[in-house]
């Protein structure tokens, strides 16, 4: 019997048979491609990158620490007084809480009077001392931009403007004004607190309204000097209408400080709130001052929304409106207006709106 296969048809004979025998090649599984050879060699970019180590942070922190618990240590600071500052808080406005709620009669009446009447006054003299500081920044601040005055001038005028910041304004009622114009409410304390505040404001507002003159767009500059304008002709159409919107906020901003600056003067004896504080508290008349605190506290908030709102007027302008100050309503389902067509406008179409919409207008 002959070992060959069977021819089972056509291609039979070209059909490889099976092998019992095992294969030597490797299988596709088996095989594995070569790793391809890196181009460089590696260095010290490409290593993993290490965590930064903290130890300068954890030293500044311990060393900010130490400073902190030196200075308690070296003023002499009471540290138990904070334990019991939660209680303290809760007994004494309870105690000016009883002077302001209870009941109105005359002599309450007199101190809610009294109390009104210094704050008026605190804010009288924060205005005199604002518009004093408002009268001389503005020259001031031009000539101590870089831009709008030559070297020598601003170099002198930055000079004496740091100067006046740098002695506060509290320095200047005690060391100056108060010897000069006197003590007490009204009268000359006032005069003193105000003039204080004025030149304290100097310094500050000047410095702000000189860093807004530099930063001005130098489009329109050019163009007025193109144009041959002298430099005050220069300032007055290039720069002003720029700077103003900002300058008025500096100016309202400076105002609301200097209430709060004035109450400080008035306990030195400029007058004011400060000077009626200065009284209860020395009384330790705590009815008193819980309605001398409010009273300042109702003022000032006052005061800050009426100035945030002429600030934001004047630097973002009124809103849009048209005709009566009555917001613009679309008409035709907020269908833009299409204008006029053959001389007669839309509006002004005698006919109803429902035969213009079927007629497509």
């Amino acid at each position: 019997m002959s070992n060959r296969g069977t021819n089972a048809g056509p291609g039979s004979a070209s059909r490889p048979e099976p092998s019992s025998e095992p294969s030597t090649e490797p299988s596709t599984e088996q095989r594995t491609e070569p790793r391809p050879e890196p181009r460089f060699a590696p260095d010290a970019l490409d290593r993993r990158p290490v965590k930064p180590s903290k130890l300068g942070y954890n030293v500044g922190m311990l060393v900010v620490g130490i400073i902190f618990i030196a200075a308690i240590y070296g003023t002499g600071m009471d540290v138990s007084a904070l334990v019991e500052l939660p209680a303290s808080i809760i007994q004494y406005g309870q105690l000016m809480a009883a002077g302001v709620f209870q009941i109105p009669d005359e002599t309450v009446a007199g101190y809610w009077s009294q109390s009104f009447g210094a704050v008026f006054e605190s804010v009288a003299i924060a205005w005199v001392g604002t518009m004093v500081g408002a009268l001389f920044s503005l020259p001031l601040g031009f000539m101590a931009a870089r831009n709008m005055s030559p070297l020598p001038v601003y170099v002198v005028v930055r000079f004496i403007l740091s100067v006046i910041r740098a002695v506060p304004e509290i320095i200047f009622a005690i060391a100056i004004m108060l010897p000069l114009f006197g003590f007490g409410s009204g009268g000359g304390g006032a005069l003193a607190g105000a003039m204080a505040l004025g030149i304290s404001s100097i310094g500050t507002l000047s410095k702000l309204i000189s860093e807004a003159i530099e930063a001005v767009d130098d489009g329109p500059l050019e163009s007025s000097r193109a144009s041959g304008s002298n430099h005050l002709q220069l300032i007055r159409w290039a720069v002003l209408p720029q700077v103003m919107p900002e300058v008025i906020a500096i100016w309202l901003y400076r105002f609301e400080v200097n209430i709060r600056a004035s109450a400080i003067l008035g306990v030195l004896g400029a007058g004011g709130i400060g000077s009626l504080l200065s009284t209860v508290f020395g009384a330790r008349d705590w009815d008193r001052i819980g309605i001398v605190l409010v009273v300042i506290i109702v003022v000032t908030m006052l005061v800050d929304q009426i100035s945030a709102f002429i600030r934001h007027r004047v630097i973002h302008g009124a809103g849009v409106r048209s005709d009566g100050g009555e917001p613009q309503e679309d008409d035709d389902d907020g269908a833009p207006d299409p204008g006029p067509a053959t001389g007669t406008s839309v509006q002004d179409d005698p006919a109803p709106k429902s035969t213009r919409a079927a007629a497509g207008l």
